[in-house]
């Protein structure tokens, strides 16, 4: 029989052992895993979380922000889908940190201090790529106050196919670039857009040439690089051009911008291409897509029945300051729910890529279906216009959108047979 002294004891003892928390064994893993991939020099957090003394001195700011959940920032609901690349804290994470900013933020002992984590300079990759491309000039971004929606053309001069594992976006100039889209032209009939503005009446004769791929890549503050799964990739031809368009923010000082892409090929052979697959604004099915002043509308979106069975790698939702919810999922033809994606409170500032921890098995036949709500109240504190005025499409921030883009691959028979795992 244990004595109360001992169990007082044993009690005692083991709240002092979980009150040793210290920065170099408990909180060190946790910062460099989910925060020192972006905030460090060079990357689009503010200030660096690396070493210790970065984390001490703002210790209480993360607290506050781990516990809110507003850091590491992910908007996708985990109770609906999980994915591999998904930026959430456990529970337990975050209280580890409150406790050991609640004892005064201790170092620990020296010989436990993790080593620095590596990465690659300028890249959020751990690998060199195998081509890298720059604007051809540097773009003058006005000081006038103005967005700039611009065009780009970057030849690869490729001499033979390769199928691309990777592809990174890098700003270059971070304050001002807000967004970006990398599509695949292979007639080289668009080298003339280079530098040109959507609102050109110049740019309509290149809108009518196809694109090979009309969203190989976007990228978002926050976005991460994109890595296709083993043995899959998407394929470059040979001489295939990048057209990047990119958003630039307003300014009121004159500046330049010459961003960069950075390209990594497969080594190993490829299986099977992925592929894109988009619903825009003209899949809405309770058109007209329009947003009256005052009001908090609901659009939906379907697609035609799959015409074969596929396996979707990743999705990416996109809409603009207006909007504040978005759902998406497949129905099969047996009935059966597919969970896609989830957005219980919508951030523009904040979108990502979900990449499925395994390839979702959608069956052939199936219908994907997507659905949005916006705000366009003045109670909206992200509204662009007080009071409230009616919005419709556009590309522009103070107009709207509604888009869903997966990538996928055609299904392996035996897809089927371990379905959704």
């Amino acid at each position: 029989m244990i004595s109360v002294i001992g169990l007082l004891s044993l009690s005692t003892t083991h709240a002092d052992a979980q009150d040793k928390v210290n920065f170099n064994q408990h909180i060190a893993p946790i910062i460099h895993t989910n925060c020192t991939p972006c905030h460090r020099p060079g990357e689009v957090g503010p200030f660096s979380l690396i070493t210790y003394e970065d984390v001490a001195k703002r210790s209480k700011f993360v607290k506050h922000v781990t516990q809110t959940r507003y850091m590491p920032p992910w908007f996708a609901d985990p109770t609906f889908q999980h994915y591999q690349n998904e930026r959430l804290l456990t529970q337990q994470e975050i209280d580890l940190i409150g406790r050991w900013v609640d004892a005064g933020v201790p170092e620990g002992k020296k010989r436990h201090a993790p080593g620095t984590p590596e990465f690659q300079e300028n890249s959020q990759m751990t690998i060199e790529p195998d081509m890298v491309l720059t604007m051809r000039e540097p773009f003058d971004i006005p000081g006038n106050g103005t967005e700039e929606f611009r065009f780009f053309s970057i030849p690869t001069n490729l001499e033979e196919d390769v199928y691309l594992k990777a592809i990174e976006f890098r700003p270059d100039n971070r304050r001002y670039v807000h967004h970006s889209r990398i599509m695949l032209d292979t007639t080289n009939l668009i080298r003339g857009i280079d530098g040109m503005s959507e609102l050109d009446p110049k740019i309509n004769e290149f809108y009518k040439v196809p694109l090979a791929d009309e969203f190989l890549y976007g990228w978002v503050p926050g976005n991460l690089p994109y890595i296709y799964p083993e043995a899959t990739g998407k394929l470059l031809k040979k001489n295939t051009d990048l057209i990047l368009n990119i958003h630039y923010a307003q300014s009121g000082v004159e500046t330049t911008d010459q961003s960069t892409i950075k390209l990594y090929f497969s080594k190993e052979p490829i299986d099977r291409e992925a592929q894109t697959f988009i619903l825009r604004e003209n899949d809405i099915t309770n058109q007209p897509f329009f947003l009256p002043a005052g009001e908090t509308p609901k659009f939906y979106m379907r697609s035609a029945p799959l015409e074969k069975p596929i396996e979707v790698i990743s999705v990416l939702p996109h809409m603009h300051t207006l909007g504040k919810t978005f759902r998406a999922f497949a129905i099969t033809p047996d009935g059966d729910l597919v969970p896609l994606v989830k957005i219980n409170d919508w951030d523009f500032n904040w979108q990502s890529t979900y990449v499925f921890e395994d390839m979702l098995y959608i069956p052939e036949g199936s219908v994907v279906y997507a659905e949005a709500t916006y705000d366009n109240s003045e109670q909206n504190p992200e509204n662009p216009f007080y009071p409230p005025q009616d919005i419709t499409y556009g590309w522009n921030t103070t107009s709207e959108m509604m888009n869903f883009i997966m990538y996928y691959v055609d299904a392996e028979p035996e897809a089927q047979v371990v379905k959704n795992r």
